[in-house]
């Protein structure tokens, strides 16, 4: 065996589209490429005749003619679907009036699959609801890399010491989108003057999403794309995940790695992996956010049962537990030809 594990725009034009941004996307791929060398699985990054099967994160144009070639030569393929229209609809300006197109788009792309990975049971609900069918459809965290995100004092003490964090910190790592939840993230820190919050990650321009305000509070940074995500992670005290769509929300997999107390939005889509007061606090709406955040700081036994909750999660997804799964799935796939 073989594997082709393929994500078109990590070669277009050098990875432009993919500098310095630090999605989920690009974790999970590099998780993939983790599992396999750790299952000593032979696998390249550009397609030959020799691949079976052929892997593809996220199927655009050159994906789908990389498909093609490869269902012509009897080779199997798997899709991690990682973009739904759901969460495409909500990333930049104009994508609202491209959705049905976008629809029709990928349930075309998802369907020359033999196999398509979910990231959440959510998300496979989501394609059942397109009109793929649920046999062809697996449910597959993207997992956490626990040798990569973890616990780090010497991290934590230079970043607190760069970004000036000399209270409890509260903060999220991720694309600075209004998907994300930052209008949630500026009232937290509007209305508890006291503590920091701090947003690492990509800034998008004006012209492509709703800015954020010229007048930030004064306990705020948000500081753009950073190098160590790690050290970002074990910067803040408190995590908190305000967005509003995910298809599994990979840096709550890192946050609870590190062992943070995580506050989300309640969304079916952690369900059943994040457990409300056993993992995490679940918010309906901003008045649920600042009551949790109010809890976690105030009581100290739920702190520590969230961050023990949370490093027990991150054991249960750490890509090593996950990949004998994995390996089964692979000789399943090309067993039955």
């Amino acid at each position: 065996m073989k594997i082709c594990l393929y994500l078109e725009f990590y070669h277009f034009m050098n990875g432009i589209f993919f500098k310095n941004l630090g999605t989920g996307l690009l974790s999970s791929y590099e998780n993939q490429k983790k599992s396999l060398k750790a299952m000593n699985i032979d696998f390249t990054e550009k397609w030959d005749d020799s691949c079976d099967p052929l892997q593809i994160n996220t199927p655009w144009l050159k994906s789908l003619y990389l498909i093609k070639k490869a269902r012509r030569k009897g080779k199997k393929v798997i899709i991690w679907s990682h973009v739904t229209v759901e969460d495409f609809m909500q990333v930049f300006r104009f994508n609202k009036f491209l959705a049905p197109l976008m629809k029709k788009y990928l349930t075309y792309a998802y369907g020359l699959a033999d196999l398509v990975f979910c990231p959440s049971a959510y998300t496979k609900s989501l394609l059942v609801n397109y009109g793929l069918p649920p046999e062809k459809l697996m449910v597959r965290s993207n997992g956490v890399d626990t040798n990569f995100i973890f616990p780090d004092q010497a991290s934590r003490d230079a970043y607190r010491k760069e970004y000036k964090c000399e209270k409890l910190t509260v903060g999220t790592v991720g694309l600075v989108i209004p998907r994300k939840g930052t209008d949630t993230f500026l009232m937290l820190a509007e209305n508890y003057p006291q503590y920091q919050f701090v947003w690492f990650g990509k800034i998008y321009s004006a012209m492509m999403v709703k800015a954020l305000p010229k007048e930030l509070p004064g306990n705020t940074q948000f500081t753009g794309y950073v190098q160590d995500r790690n050290a970002a992670f074990n910067c803040l005290d408190i995590f908190v995940f305000p967005s509003f769509e995910e298809n599994q929300g990979m840096v709550i997999l890192e946050a609870a790695a590190v062992g943070l107390p995580i506050i989300v939005r309640d969304l079916p889509v952690y369900n059943p992996w994040l457990i409300d007061g056993v993992n995490c606090l679940k918010a309906k709406n901003d008045e649920e956010f600042k009551t949790c955040l109010e809890r976690v700081i105030g009581d100290n036994s739920l702190r520590t049962r969230l961050k023990e909750g949370a490093k027990a999660l991150a054991q249960k997804e750490d890509i090593k537990a996950l990949n004998q799964e994995l390996s089964e799935i692979y000789k399943r796939l090309l067993e039955n030809k």
